[in-house]
């Protein structure tokens, strides 16, 4: 029988840690949490669940805490949560079923459904929006440089049948102050992408950022895939997923 851990990197998410944990306690066989020096009762909250807890600075990229958790993991597979996320009863049991099958697949992608203003948002891109979020241990890492990056397995990769529920944001307040970190990190890889360049690779990369994408993007997610279908849940999503490029872009111009 293999085993599996249960990984996540935190900080102060006392409020949503006890659901997502809740969710794994007949699944995990060890839970092991980098925390970021919380302020509020998370590695009291996270303890008391038995996990294995290292309190670490509090990176700008995440992932990098993340990678600190699954290094840490000792079982023959990995499950990385985000503790705003939640694993149904379907997808445990799925997961149950594949840690006994011993083939060649060495990660496994799951769905997610995202909760958005009120409702889990089903078109727009945000569904079945997979993620790479189960590997055998020792074969799958995170890169640590994008925002949104993915992990990377060796070998072959399967998909997962069920979904994980995800919900990010308590009201429109907490989005945006989660879409205003996201734009800071998106404006240091401006930076970052932009440093020795010449002044007319700086023009197209402002034309890309201030109309190009941010056009592409809400065309994309609010008529292509169909983001009206989600009505005004699907609106705000796709509307401010898009502002996201000139106001990352303004923040690296020092504007914002």
């Amino acid at each position: 029988m293999q085993n599996l851990s249960v990984v996540l990197a935190t900080f102060n998410e006392e409020k949503n840690l006890p659901a997502c944990l809740d969710s794994v306690k007949n699944l995990a066989d060890e839970i092991i949490i980098a925390d970021g020096s919380s302020t509020d009762k998370t590695v009291a909250i996270a303890k008391k669940y038995g996990a294995k807890v290292i309190v670490v600075e509090n990176l700008p990229n995440f992932h990098i805490n993340k990678q600190k958790a699954i290094d840490l993991a000792t079982k023959d597979w990995i499950l990385q949560l985000d503790a705003d996320e939640r694993v149904t009863p379907e997808l445990a049991q799925e997961i149950k079923e594949i840690k006994e099958i011993d083939n060649s697949i060495n990660g496994y992608w799951v769905a997610r459904k995202n909760w958005f203003l009120g409702k889990f948002l089903m078109k727009g891109g945000q569904y079945p929006d997979y993620t790479l979020r189960i590997y055998r241990k020792g074969k799958g890492h995170l890169p640590q440089v994008h925002v949104h990056e993915q992990a990377e397995v060796a070998g072959r990769v399967g998909y997962l049948r069920h979904a994980l529920l995800h919900y990010p944001y308590k009201d429109f307040g907490s989005y945006l102050l989660k879409w205003d970190r996201y734009n800071n990190l998106l404006a240091t890889q401006i930076k970052d992408n932009l440093r020795g360049k010449n002044f007319f690779i700086k023009i197209a990369y402002g034309v890309g950022y201030l109309i190009i994408k941010p056009t592409h993007w809400f065309l994309t997610t609010y008529v292509r895939h169909k983001g009206f279908v989600d009505l005004w849940s699907g609106f705000v999503f796709s509307f401010f997923s898009a502002l996201r490029f000139p106001a990352a872009y303004l923040k690296y111009l020092k504007i914002l």
